[in-house]
């Protein structure tokens, strides 16, 4: 891969809010009264584009292995948003999988997601990020701080470990098969779920429902925002809007989701679209209210975030 930056100028865009909301969406399967937020984007000519996943009755999954691996930390999640090493633990958590392990196979594609942009040429993400630091603008501080993460995390990965959609699809694929009910959420919002069929979709979205997973919530999130509008499978959930897709993320972070600052989540939002905070000391959560729901959409979002929070509510 080229280096963007030798191609195409950089600008400082002020993003409208349905945009942004758009783009929250576009990594998660793999996340707004600000009236506008502020990014750095590509732009060819155009508007900013931002980089952005039974048969008859329920699949049946097997049971999830809760067996902790030789050699893994007991809360693999935790340490993938700790980690400062991320290629040697995507190889330990792909060892595990392989021996049938669902929760690490779900944790290796969530590192394959965050680092795939950086492997796909580190040299020029390197060179992307030194153009950015010579535009001296303080409004870029914000990105060259998360693509100095992503980097300094994802270092050792290069085009040849293959970090691309396929590779993710793979790898959840096998997760979602394997037992784990957030890969099987991601696949739902990649397009690719177990079975294409509305009572299977329902009952996938009512089984994260009734998880309270908070990855499961932010893995089934691109599903249930413009792409479940008209589908009568999800009648009368929280989906089919840019705003449902919001509830559902800002859901994850309220059951525990990992959402601040440094979090993987906001980290990839701004290395990789471009999608930063004003304030680094701001949240997900925070970010959202300030920047994508309007004064007088605040109420029904609260609504819909604590109905998702209640397990049981809109469940049949």
């Amino acid at each position: 891969m080229l280096s963007l930056l030798a191609r195409k100028p950089w600008y400082l865009l002020v993003l409208p809010a349905a945009v942004l909301m758009a783009a929250l969406g576009v990594r998660s399967g793999s996340f707004l009264h600000g009236d506008t937020a502020e990014v750095v984007a590509a732009s060819n000519g155009a508007a900013a584009e931002v980089t952005a996943p039974l048969l008859a009755a329920a699949t049946v999954v097997p049971e999830q292995s809760t067996a902790v691996a030789a050699g893994l930390p007991l809360d693999l999640r935790a340490s993938f948003e700790n980690g400062s090493d991320l290629y040697a633990y995507a190889h330990q958590l792909q060892a595990a999988a392989d021996a049938g392990n669902a929760e690490a196979g779900w944790v290796a594609s969530r590192i394959y997601d965050y680092c795939g942009v950086f492997a796909m040429d580190p040299s020029g993400y390197a060179l992307d990020s030194a153009a950015l630091q010579r535009m001296d603008l303080n409004a870029i501080s914000a990105m060259l701080a998360a693509r100095g993460r992503v980097r300094q995390g994802c270092a050792g990965f290069t085009a040849a470990d293959g970090l691309g959609r396929a590779r993710v699809l793979q790898q959840r694929r096998a997760s979602a098969k394997a037992g784990n009910l957030a890969a099987e959420a991601a696949l739902l919002s990649m397009g690719e779920p177990l079975n294409e069929t509305p009572r299977y979709r329902r009952e996938l979205v009512e089984r994260v429902q009734s998880s309270l997973d908070p990855e499961a919530f932010l893995a089934i999130s691109g599903a249930m925002g413009t792409a479940a509008a008209g589908d009568d499978a999800y009648k009368g959930m929280v989906a089919g809007t840019q705003f449902s897709q919001l509830a559902w993320q800002v859901a994850a972070c309220q059951l525990g989701l990992a959402c601040g600052p440094e979090s993987a989540l906001m980290v990839a939002y701004c290395a990789n679209g471009g999608i930063c905070s004003r304030d680094p000391r701001q949240d997900f959560e925070s970010f959202v209210y300030d920047a994508a729901v309007p004064r007088q959409g605040v109420e029904k979002m609260n609504e819909m975030v604590s109905s998702l929070r209640n397990a049981q509510r809109g469940v049949r």
